[in-house]
């Protein structure tokens, strides 16, 4: 094993990546294309949408659209959506890119998931932001009992001489009263780093730890800042930076390694960054999402030391682009899902983004069982994110996943090894971002549309996976 190393200096065609890449990103921004086309539809727009395509058999046989509803205007600015999280019958919804940003993370009410209500706003408020995830859970530490959201922050234009006031990070919320939302806290980066894509919120006892995703942050910082950071959040007023994950300290990254372009083993010049995290339910691992290195498994027992575990790894012809995770089988399953939205390259297969699953029952030693493809994955229509899978989720042994154009296909994964899909909901001018899983609905964002609303059977009770 390496000894971590900083770099101190960055290749100069590396440095006009730096001012060419855009910076709303939830991709490989360096590698160009952006997301903003996922533009708002306005209400009297939607009223001219077709029906949802909606088919499903097993466990999702009665799936049914049950409301769609979206945001609503705030200063006479509509926004986009971009990720959605379920808590305590409340939907938290974050906002992208259009219309100038700042739309913060909507607050629905969901008693009648038939009739979700709009009801407050928050992280709205650092100007020339957007907010695409957000993460709520109940916490109980000395410093903070009761319902704790963190929410992502990204600049719209990174180290902006004219935007002194933009800047990432994550922002901490008290929402055990979801009418009455107070902020406690800002996990603050430096202006050179965009900000925090995405996040994910854990338990350790009676500790509460946040586990960024800062996209680009050792490329933009020369090494002196790491894509990952794990923050103790015990006290959310004053969170605390605890460790971070250096990708020099593997055999295979070289000392040299610039912060983005890695030289792999198999002769190719690869994208590595940090794009999204996620840990078991005992917060005792984290599955760390960087790029073509795979997903980074860490032991976090100790978040002030976390130890490489091992990764999953790619053929020599596959685009890496691990862009997210999910676990099933109680942790001895990892799904991931792989965002490839240019389906060509020298040296690569023509494909889009698709799902790959492994056995992890030894974590330090990933076994691929599967690959999930879709029609969409080999219907070649140019550069698009439509026909990319993007975000997973697993309850039971059913895997929902988010797939912009395709909306939400769900797959049976009682045999991980044979992937079946059983289900597939399309909305009319389909743009899903993101897939939520609760026990008595399915919620879906769509970019242009906003939440959706989906109950697995004719009432609003239900208790299937």
């Amino acid at each position: 094993m390496k000894k971590k190393v900083f770099l101190t200096s960055v290749l100069a065609g590396s440095l006009i990546l730096t001012a060419v890449a855009p910076t709303s990103f939830a991709h490989d921004a360096m590698e160009g294309g952006s997301k903003e086309s996922g533009l708002p539809f306005d209400h009297d727009a939607l009223e001219e949408l077709g029906e949802p395509d909606i088919n499903g058999n097993k466990n999702l046989k009665f799936l049914h659209e049950a409301a769609s509803e979206q945001i609503q205007e705030v200063d006479g600015v509509q926004n986009n959506t971009a990720d959605v999280y379920a808590h305590k019958g409340f939907a938290y919804l974050g906002t992208h890119t259009a219309n100038g940003a700042n739309g913060g993370v909507r607050i629905f009410d969901l008693k009648d998931p038939e009739n979700p209500e709009e009801i407050g706003q928050i992280a709205e408020d650092i100007p020339h932001t957007w907010q695409e995830k957000v993460i709520v859970k109940r916490v109980n530490t000395p410093e903070f009992k009761g319902d704790l959201a963190v929410v992502s922050l990204q600049q719209t234009s990174r180290n902006n001489e004219d935007r002194p006031d933009s800047v990432g990070g994550a922002l901490l919320y008290d929402v055990s009263d979801p009418y009455n939302p107070e902020r406690l806290g800002f996990y603050e980066l430096d202006r050179e780093i965009t900000g925090t894509h995405e996040l994910y919120l854990t338990t350790q006892g009676n500790r509460a730890l946040m586990l960024l995703s800062n996209p680009y942050a050792d490329f933009y910082t020369d090494g002196e800042r790491k894509d990952f950071e794990i923050v103790d959040v015990s006290d959310p007023a004053n969170p605390e930076k605890l460790s971070d994950f250096d990708p020099r300290i593997l055999d295979e990254v070289a000392d040299d390694f610039n912060g983005y372009h890695w030289d792999s083993p198999d002769g190719k010049t690869r994208p590595v960054f940090n794009h999204s995290v996620i840990t078991d339910n005992n917060a005792q691992y984290a599955y760390v999402s960087m790029w073509d290195l795979g997903t980074v498994i860490l032991d976090i027992r100790n978040p002030e030391d976390p130890q490489y575990v091992g990764r999953t790894d790619f053929a020599d012809d596959q685009k890496g682009a691990a862009h997210s995770a999910a676990l099933a089988r109680g942790g001895n399953v990892l799904i991931e899902t792989r965002e490839v939205a240019n389906p060509h390259g020298e040296g690569y297969e023509d494909a889009y983004g698709y799902t790959r699953i492994f056995d992890i029952s030894d974590k330090s030693n990933p076994e691929l069982l599967s690959e999930f493809t879709t029609d969409l994955t080999y219907d070649f229509v140019g550069a698009t994110f439509a026909n990319t899978v993007h975000d997973p989720k697993v309850r039971g042994n059913t895997l929902y996943l988010s797939y912009y154009s395709g909306g939400v296909i769900s797959v049976d994964i009682t045999d991980p090894s044979n992937p079946e899909e059983i289900s597939r909901y399309t909305p009319d001018e389909s743009d899903v971002w993101g897939v939520f899983v609760d026990r008595n609905y399915i919620l879906a964002s769509d970019m242009g549309q906003g939440l959706k609303v989906l109950l697995k059977n004719n009432s609003n009770n239900g208790n299937n996976n």
